[in-house]
């Protein structure tokens, strides 16, 4: 597809992508690196009562560091330090390390545990901006990018982006479900869950996660699988990023690729509240093959758009489409491979100024009440996802990612400038508090928003407080703490 804005693409097609939260760090060839031994690890950071006070000698910890370090007087820090919003732009972290290997994020660790926030970066997409922590040391694990698919399992370092990822799958003919934004980073996709439009019939991408690879707090080198580390596991699988250590690979077991036939339809001005009725009835009854959103668009009228992705083909998939209960205006289908269908939905990389946030809809909600608050709002997108099928497979305490019964989520999203911003915050805020009111009272951490009331308990549920015990297991001093960890 010819480069066009991300948004633009889903506002003509219908489509939504996956944001994330703050990443984590490092490849590996094959299986996970073992940790290395006592002899060759940095020094442990010290424990909370005697660590000194004042900045880290960046000096120091410059010369312990495969990649660079990045200070604000450096010619590279305003790119090095830039998320994925530009709304971000003016946050100005302390320093930059460009991680290399996982001895680097336990060096960093070893140098400023204590004396200032800390966050790794992979992809930057974090809505709040949490990956760029004010005065803080942000660990970019971008160059961390290997992908190593070996058989049915794929070993991946935690600052590979989607595009890398889904190429060197398509290539050894592999699939594994996850988000749409190519520049999305696998660290924050799969610590927040990872919805996408192959979730219904393939489950969230942390329910491909076998094992992973962490540096917790204490500086050691974890391996958390299910059998070692379980309660780490668990919590790494939907219990969002940023919050236990910083992962340095990733080992996911994975599909063989699919063929995929993609949809999109469009309604005419001022049907949106009856076509959320119809798609709302007709979702659950599909099968978990078919994947499906549907985009309402603010402004007068109120604009709707249905999309989605079917693993099958054309004429099975138009049997699906009679059944739904809602006449489209104009109708496009097409069937592709997997790295077709992946980059059908990719769009653009380029970054996006806007604010956003979430909620989850468990039971179904009133089409007019969904399309009064968009009303008005132009510019303003609900993008709402299909979940179901094999999301709910798994109980909601099997893993950390709570909202394993919900029918679908939603992304309150709308495009924002510097001037702006508060006005367009609030508006957003607004419609996430209307959609509360109308039933959908979840939250989603990949779409993390400062501004979203109970935030705990709309991410995470009752499992809340099984993951706020993890985190001070592992991070008992809050080495990692920002404004909305556990």
């Amino acid at each position: 597809m010819t480069a066009v804005g991300r948004r633009t693409f889903l506002r003509a097609a219908g489509l939504t992508a996956v944001g994330a939260v703050a990443a984590a760090c490092a490849p590996g060839k094959g299986s996970p690196p073992a940790a290395p031994s006592s002899s060759a690890m940095p020094s442990s950071p010290p424990p909370a009562s005697t660590r000194p006070s004042g900045p880290p000698d960046w000096n120091a910890l410059r010369d312990k560091l495969s990649g660079d370090l990045l200070l604000s007087a450096d010619g590279q820090f305003a790119t090095a330090k830039r998320a994925f919003n530009p709304l971000f732009d003016s946050h100005n972290p302390a320093a930059v390390a460009k991680i290399g290997k996982p001895e680097d994020v336990q060096a960093c660790l070893a140098a400023a545990a204590g004396r200032l926030p800390i966050a790794a970066r992979s992809g930057g997409h974090s809505y709040a901006g949490y990956s760029v922590p004010e005065g803080g040391l942000v660990l970019d694990v971008g160059a961390l990018s290997q992908v190593d698919v070996q058989g049915d399992r794929v070993t991946i370092g935690a600052g590979a982006r989607l595009k890398d990822v889904y190429a060197a799958l398509a290539k050894a003919g592999r699939c594994l479900p996850a988000g749409s934004c190519p520049t999305v980073g696998i660290a924050g996709l799969t610590l927040g869950g990872g919805i996408g439009v192959l979730a219904r019939k393939y489950g969230l991408t942390c329910d491909h996660l076998t094992s992973a690879q962490v540096v917790t707090a204490d500086g050691k080198l974890r391996t958390a699988d299910a059998g070692t580390e379980p309660d780490l596991f668990w919590a790494l699988r939907g219990g969002g990023g940023g919050n236990f250590g910083v992962v340095t690979s990733f080992t996911f077991s994975t599909d063989p690729a699919p063929d995929i036939t993609v949809f999109s339809l469009h309604f005419p001005g001022g049907a949106a509240a009856e076509t959320l009725d119809a798609w709302q009835r007709w979702l659950p009854t599909t099968p978990p093959e078919l994947w499906s959103n549907i985009v309402v668009s603010g402004g007068s009228p109120v604009q709707c758009r249905i999309g989605g992705a079917f693993v099958g083909g054309s004429s099975a998939l138009t049997a699906l489409l009679g059944k739904l209960e809602a006449t489209p205006s104009s109708r496009t289908m097409k069937s592709l491979s997997y790295s077709g269908a992946m980059d059908y939905f990719s769009g653009s990389s380029s970054r996006q100024t806007f604010v956003a946030s979430s909620r989850i809809i468990t039971d179904p909600v009133a089409g007019a009440k969904v399309s009064d608050l968009a009303s008005g709002h132009k510019g303003m997108d609900l993008l709402i996802d299909g979940l179901g099928g094999a999301v709910a497979n798994l109980a909601p305490s099997d893993t950390a990612f709570w909202h394993r019964k919900a029918l679908a989520s939603v992304q309150v999203y709308a495009p924002a400038t510097a001037g702006n911003r508060s006005s367009v915050a609030k508006s957003v805020s607004t419609v996430v508090s209307g959609l509360a009111g109308a039933g959908a009272a979840g939250g989603y951490v990949n779409y993390i928003d400062p501004d979203l009331p109970d935030w705990k308990t709309a991410y995470y549920g009752d499992n809340a407080a099984r993951l706020e015990k993890v985190a001070k297991t592992y991070d008992p001093d809050g080495v990692f703490k920002f404004a909305q960890s556990l």
